[in-house]
């Protein structure tokens, strides 16, 4: 009985001892490397002066940045919050807190500050056959933007918002940002005509918000660019957006390994041919799913048809009318008949009453980029049937 009480106490004891040991430290020199096996498409490295653990925050003390063949940029300390090692070696990382930016270069000053990425996952090792796989990252978000020159700020905004997210049984990511409040002053514009223009139209400083959004589908490689617009007030909306396919994780995997080769060779002459040579055999998988440019306009048009038409001695209907008339002469030379009345009648439509103007590419299948490459070789003036380009105005 006195032998079964004594191994009992024993085995209690090392249990205990068990739950007090701390954990197995963080080892920041794996987190770093494998962040940037991860990061290796990107071209961009993360290097260190010295690592310090303390609990779950690791701080990269000296941090700085590097792309592919360029030189460092130098960062300052970055603080990972929230460190966690997964089961198979990976990371998570619940915030990376990055110091608040400040430098100054040829009499132009550039401030930042609460710099921060949210829900980081840096996997243990990069096949890219899954999003499991892959750098991942949830948010990512600034504080206030300002960019100085001569003492006198000329752009600023109140912030920036990035959004990632996966769709239902990871098929794909959903992606979305907006940077809010951006503000330009246009009266330190140095150039005498551009600054007597911008006195002339009465647009000394301009303010709106930027704002993307799109989806990635890991089976079919689409990537699409749903929205990428620049709205400011008082001056119109400017829209652009695109869809392709094949961008998948093959092709991932494929330009991965042709980063890698590239920052492997020390001839970096050599390096950067081969690596030119390997993105224009990539290029050949991708396939043109639509594109489209437009511009809703915010009373500029009229605004720089009066100064214009003012310069020669006009009204700004007048110049509206001579405009009319120009087009046709100006895109004779595209050889292109259908494309060419498709531009006459919406700057027509336009210009009698400017709301928005449309140029879309929209195929009725997909087209392959060789076939692109091809018709822009060999017979340029098809490109417009090829890809199924359209100009619209008012719709």
């Amino acid at each position: 009985m006195l032998q079964n009480r004594t191994l009992r106490r024993m085995l209690a004891g090392v249990a205990l001892s068990a739950f007090a040991t701390p954990a197995f430290a963080i080892d920041g020199t794996d987190l770093v490397n494998k962040l940037n096996a991860a990061n290796a498409t990107s071209g961009v490295t993360v290097s260190y002066g010295n690592i310090v653990v303390d609990g779950d925050t690791v701080t990269l003390e000296g941090a700085k940045m590097a792309s592919a063949g360029g030189e460092a940029a130098e960062i300052g300390d970055v603080t990972l919050e929230g460190v966690e090692e997964d089961g198979d070696g990976g990371y998570t990382i619940e915030t990376v807190r990055f110091p608040d930016f400040n430098t100054t270069e040829d009499g132009v000053t550039i401030t930042a500050s609460d710099l921060q990425i949210g829900g980081l996952t840096i996997p243990a090792e990069v096949d890219t056959h899954s999003l499991d796989s892959m750098l991942m990252y949830e948010t990512a978000s600034s504080g206030p933007v300002t960019v100085s020159s001569k003492g006198t700020e000329v752009f600023s905004m109140s912030g920036m918002q990035a959004n990632v997210g996966r769709m239902d049984g990871d098929a794909g990511l959903t992606f979305d940002a907006t940077l809010s409040d951006i503000k330009a002053d246009l009266t330190q514009v140095e150039d005498a005509k551009s600054k007597e223009t911008i006195e002339k139209l009465g647009m000394q400083s301009i303010d709106g918000k930027m704002t993307i959004k799109g989806s990635w589908e890991l089976a079919s490689g689409k990537l699409a660019l749903d929205e990428y617009a620049l709205d400011f007030n008082d001056v119109g909306r400017l829209d652009f957006s695109f869809a392709i396919s094949g961008y998948t994780m093959e092709f991932l995997n494929a330009m991965r390994q042709a980063m890698e080769a590239s920052q492997a060779n020390p001839n970096k002459d050599e390096a950067n041919a081969a690596l030119g040579m390997s993105m224009m055999g990539l290029l050949q998988q991708l396939t043109f799913n639509s594109a489209a440019i437009s511009f809703a306009d915010a009373s500029l048009t009229k605004k720089v048809l009066d100064v214009v038409g003012a310069e020669q001695g006009v009204s700004g209907e007048q110049m509206a009318q001579s405009l009319k008339g120009m087009v046709p002469l100006m895109i004779a030379q595209l050889n292109m008949p259908e494309l060419q009345n498709q531009i006459a009648q919406a700057v027509n439509t336009y210009l009698d009453d400017p709301k928005s103007i449309t140029i879309s590419a929209a195929p009725a299948n997909p087209v392959p980029f060789p076939m692109i490459m091809g018709a822009a070789m060999g017979a340029p003036n098809t490109i417009p049937q090829v890809l199924g380009v359209k100009v619209t105005a008012n719709e």
